[in-house]
C-alpha cells in the first residue's frame, strides 16, 4: 500500500469534517435524504447598516432590505425590491413589497410563513432607500443623483454635493420640480441667513440646477 502525503490526509480530513457538519445541520424529508434549506441568492446577507427611513415610509422599487427571520435565521437575507415592486422571499418565493411599510411587509410575510415555519417572527428594516432621489447638477464639486432618506432642504443637498464649485453662480440656482415647475434660490442670501423661506423641502424627483 502506498503511504499517504501529508497533503492527502489535511484534505481527507476536510472532507470528512464537512460531512460531518452537514449531517449535524441539513434538515431530513421524510424518506431519509438530506435537504437544504432554502436561502437568500448568494451575496444577499443579514448584515449591514440600517437606514431610518422617515415615518411612514413606503417601499419602493429599488429599496434594499433586510428581511430577518428571529428563529429560523438561514432564512434571513438582504434583498432588493425589484422593478415589478416585488422580491423573492426563501419558501415564499415572490411577494409584493412596495406599496407596503416594512412593519405591514414583515407582518405579511410572517403571516404567509406560517405554512411552512412554526411561530415565524420576521422583521423588515431599510437597508438603502433608492426608490426616493433627487439630483443636482451644474457647479457644484459632486454633481448626481442623490437619496432622499429624509427630510432634506436644498442647501442641504448643496453641501451633500460638495459645495458650490469655482464660478457658480450661487445668486441663481434653480429648484425643477418633477411637475417641471421651477423656483429660484438664492445661496448667498441663505447663507447669510436671509429669506430663508426659500430654502424649501426637496420632494423624491426634484433636480436643483446650479448655474
Amino acid at each position: 500500500m502506498r503511504r499517504m502525503t501529508a497533503f492527502q490526509m489535511c484534505v481527507g480530513a476536510v472532507i470528512v469534517t464537512a460531512g460531518s457538519a452537514w449531517a449535524q445541520t441539513a434538515p431530513v424529508d421524510g424518506k431519509g435524504t438530506a435537504r437544504q434549506t432554502p436561502s437568500f441568492a448568494q451575496g444577499q446577507t443579514a448584515g449591514g447598516a440600517e437606514v431610518v427611513p422617515p415615518a411612514g415610509y413606503v417601499i419602493g422599487s429599488g429599496d434594499v432590505l433586510g428581511i430577518k427571520f428571529w428563529q429560523q435565521t438561514e432564512l434571513s437575507g438582504d434583498v432588493v425590491v425589484r422593478p415589478d415592486g416585488k422580491i423573492s422571499v426563501p419558501l415564499l418565493n415572490d411577494v409584493q413589497a412596495a406599496g407596503q411599510t416594512p412593519q405591514q411587509l414583515g407582518e405579511h410575510i410572517s403571516a404567509v410563513a406560517k405554512r411552512w415555519v412554526q411561530d415565524p417572527n420576521v422583521t423588515v428594516i431599510i437597508r438603502q432607500i433608492n426608490s426616493r432621489a433627487v439630483f443636482i447638477t451644474g457647479r457644484v464639486v459632486r454633481a448626481g443623483r442623490y437619496p432622499l432618506n429624509g427630510s432634506t432642504s436644498i442647501l442641504q443637498l448643496i453641501a451633500m454635493a460638495g459645495g458650490l464649485a469655482e464660478w457658480a453662480d450661487g445668486e441663481n440656482v434653480m429648484l425643477m420640480r418633477a411637475d417641471q415647475t421651477t423656483r429660484r434660490f438664492n445661496y448667498k442670501d441663505v447663507m447669510a441667513r436671509k429669506n430663508l423661506d426659500q430654502n424649501v423641502e426637496l420632494q423624491p424627483g426634484d433636480t436643483i440646477i446650479v448655474p
